[in-house]
């Protein structure tokens, strides 16, 4: 959400970063909405004010014995202006809301301009890619040869983009969390959060993936929504809260499913677990200052970075341009590791500033103990990594030449000391 005084004090500047984001301009809208609402409530106010000066001076008046009448029906009669004036408030006040809420953040002044995906930048490059002596398989293949990666009861159970692990595969997806749970709790400082998996419409609309996006979400019969992410449960926990300067940031970290309709991705990734409706992840939340939102922002990168660096997985970092960006976020580093059986760099992670974007619809505030006045916080998001994908990952960049796959050393304690999985 924006802040109205801004858009009416720099409609330009307001209008020059929905250009950057390949939109429209919108500020005389809603300028010319905001005039509607505030001459409403102007009227609404001085009828109000008139109607209880008159209706104090049908008590002068009838205190003196007097006809009041004639000002009885004047003040009658405000009352059918009072009830227009309100109406005409609340009508030119809900179309504002409704539209301000459909409008994506402002992209930050260095994010790289552009209309989609060919024009982020890369920043660094980080590790060697594997030269094989046999050319690498990718992941499903590898999966379904060892018996451990089933698609085809997957669907009879569930339909398309689902899958069923089996055996050391099941285990080396749930070692992974665990790793990197322990990772960001122990050496990153995040604190570690069990939310719950269905939240309302309202956390939803915090964190921005309702109105706009609800075709992507699953809805229960109850009117709750499956979590997309946890991003939202754990951004909301900031909700309706004024946080005291000096309790900030709030860092938090939690391993969840993630269930997502994939509405709009026919013919993507269909073989395979790049892209599912249903996945694990493990997700890095910052509550924070917002004079300190951008370091913030890099240390839950290099937090998520940690992780692939300590599985010795090649990664890129890259800078996402203005049209490739998510609807919250004012500027998006991802991850992108190397797979070798794709023979090219898939997104790990998504680390987001989104600035106060998050937080006015949330009405997350802090303040300087002491102080009245408020700040709006900054709210930060990021994959630490997505389970499925690391696995993806291991699989392709550790197989061997028989189908088998290496195990990490980092992660050989969670699987009881095992080094290779193979054929069960």
């Amino acid at each position: 959400m924006f802040d109205l005084k801004w858009i009416r004090d720099n409609p330009a500047a307001f209008d020059q970063g929905r250009a950057r984001r390949g939109l429209p301009p919108l500020s005389a809208e809603v300028i010319a909405l905001d005039q509607k609402r505030r001459a409403a409530q102007t009227r609404f106010q001085e009828a109000q004010a008139k109607r209880n000066e008159l209706s104090r001076q049908v008590g002068q008046v009838k205190s003196k014995g007097g006809d009041a009448s004639a000002i009885m029906a004047e003040v009658a009669a405000l009352k059918d202006t009072i009830t227009a004036a309100e109406a005409e408030d609340q009508a030119a006040g809900a179309a504002l809301d409704a539209l301000l809420a459909a409008q994506p953040n402002l992209p930050a002044v260095d994010v790289p301009d552009g209309p989609d995906e060919s024009f982020n930048r890369v920043e660094r490059t980080v590790g060697n890619v594997r030269n094989f002596a046999f050319q690498p398989k990718q992941h499903f293949e590898l999966g379904e040869a060892l018996g451990l990666m089933d698609f085809e009861g997957a669907a009879k159970l569930s339909g398309a983009r689902f899958v069923v692990l089996k055996g050391a595969l099941a285990r080396l997806e749930r070692a992974l969390a665990l790793f990197m749970l322990d990772v960001h709790t122990t050496e990153s400082g995040y604190t570690e959060v069990a939310p719950p998996f269905l939240v309302r419409d309202t956390a939803l609309y915090g964190t921005g993936q309702l109105p706009k996006f609800e075709e992507d979400l699953f809805k229960s019969t109850q009117g709750l929504y499956l979590i997309p992410t946890s991003e939202v449960p754990l951004t909301n926990l900031a909700a309706d809260e004024i946080i005291d300067e000096d309790k900030l940031p709030w860092r938090f970290t939690a391993l969840t499913p993630c269930f997502r309709s994939e509405a709009g991705a026919a013919g993507k990734d269909t073989r395979g677990m790049i892209r599912q409706h249903q996945f694990m992840k493990v997700e890095l939340v910052s509550i924070a200052h917002p004079d300190h939102s951008e370091a913030e922002h890099l240390r839950m990168t290099a937090s998520a970075e940690k992780i692939l660096q300590k599985l010795g997985l090649s990664y890129r970092v890259i800078t996402l341009s203005t049209g490739d960006m998510g609807f919250a976020a004012q500027k998006t580093y991802d991850i992108e590791v190397w797979l070798p059986g794709q023979g090219a760099y898939r997104e790990i992670s998504s680390c987001s500033n989104c600035g106060e974007f998050q937080a006015r619809r949330m009405k997350a505030r802090t303040r300087k103990p002491g102080e009245k006045g408020t700040r709006f916080v900054h709210t930060l998001n990021g994959s630490g990594v997505a389970v499925g994908r690391a696995l993806i990952a291991i699989m392709e960049n550790y197989q061997q030449e028989d189908g088998s796959i290496a195990i990490p050393e980092v992660l050989r304690p969670y699987m009881h000391g095992r080094e290779k999985i193979g054929r069960e």
